[in-house]
């Protein structure tokens, strides 16, 4: 099979949309609505966070970070699609490629990461209230939101970098609206042993070990409330971790539906 360095001049296909015109249109405004709905909701978030001094708590500190990671993960992706469908194209370039893989890794990583963090931050306010003003203090929770951008741009390094030893055949089809990592990976001509474990070692510490303590937490904050007497008081600590619950579901659903969306008319 011929192959093509990836050093050389060349592109990528996203097959991820239909060739209909009329689906197209409607796609686009879907695409375009939901991208906006998240960008301002996200962008209302931290500027409520920044600007009430009652919501300069933990939480909400956390959850501003999680509303620019949102930020940056759909935008990775969304206006990319939005171009190509608008100018009746599905063509992006190695660079245009490798950054959106770059971008996508990152932002990814740092939702799964700050959920874990918020995770322990109600497991803190739950199960040790008594420590929880001492232990989550302004200085570790930005040492926390930090270390989970370091880990999150390493990671996605790590991913990224290893792609630049591959080689590509001339087929460059990805069946995605995005440069979906294990597609590339799918679509190269040599070797990517290496990359697969790669690939895999950081998602088991970025995706794995978050969601494990994320189990952890809720399993101790669920237990603690359970041998709480008071039904108020239940009632409130429920709701604390609604709260974040939900954060969890709308955080993640709206990137689910646009997944959706691409297999459906794919």
């Amino acid at each position: 099979m011929e192959k093509e360095n990836q050093t050389g001049v060349g592109n990528f296909i996203l097959l991820g949309f239909t060739d209909d015109p009329d689906l197209q249109s409607l796609l686009f405004g879907l695409l375009l609505s939901m991208y906006q709905v998240t960008v301002l909701g996200n962008l209302l978030i931290i500027l409520a966070t920044i600007s009430d001094s009652h919501l300069h708590t933990p939480m909400y500190f956390f959850l501003s970070n999680l509303s620019l990671a949102d930020i940056g993960f759909t935008s990775t992706t969304i206006p990319k699609a939005l171009r190509n469908i608008q100018i009746q194209s599905r063509v992006i370039n190695f660079a245009g490629c490798i950054s959106q893989i770059y971008f996508f890794v990152v932002f990814g990583c740092q939702d799964n990461l700050i959920l874990a963090v918020m995770a322990y931050d109600r497991f803190m306010a739950i199960c040790q209230p008594l420590h929880y003003v001492a232990v989550m203090n302004p200085r570790l929770c930005q040492l926390m939101a930090l270390g989970s951008w370091l880990v999150s741009i390493l990671g996605s390094l790590t991913d990224t970098l290893t792609i630049l030893r591959l080689s590509f055949c001339t087929n460059r089809e990805i069946p995605h609206f995005f440069c979906d990592l294990p597609e590339v990976l799918k679509i190269a001509c040599s070797d990517t042993l290496i990359n697969n474990v790669v690939v895999y070692s950081v998602a088991i510490i970025v995706g794995v070990f978050p969601l494990t303590g994320i189990l952890f937490s809720y399993s101790q904050i669920f237990s603690s409330i359970l041998r709480i007497s008071s039904d108020r008081s239940k009632y409130k600590a429920f709701s604390t971790c609604g709260s974040h619950l939900l954060v969890v579901s709308l955080f993640y659903k709206p990137w689910g539906l646009f997944q959706f969306c691409s297999h459906i008319i794919h």
